[in-house]
């Protein structure tokens, strides 16, 4: 619904909501993570999230749960090493 469809230059609503709203980038700075992207298109993405916002925060909600969930069951070996 809101995850776009295969090629390597699509961004999905959800990542653009995610850097807008949790991270606290600007359309500016997506478009500079983004370089493909047009501002247009930010905005357009951001539209989409704030009228379908309860639908997608609840999918960033259960993706963080599950990469909990992951990343107790699979510890960073990373982690283990250096601390």
């Amino acid at each position: 619904m809101w995850e776009g469809e295969g090629g390597s230059n699509r961004v999905r609503v959800i990542d653009i909501a995610i850097e807008y709203e949790r991270l606290g980038l600007t359309p500016d700075q997506i478009i500079d993570a983004h370089p493909h992207l047009t501002l247009e298109a930010v905005h357009d993405a951001l539209s989409y999230y704030y009228e379908n916002q309860s639908a997608i925060d609840e999918e960033i909600r259960k993706r963080k749960e599950e990469i909990k969930k992951l990343s107790k069951k699979y510890p960073s070996k990373l982690k283990e090493y250096v601390g």
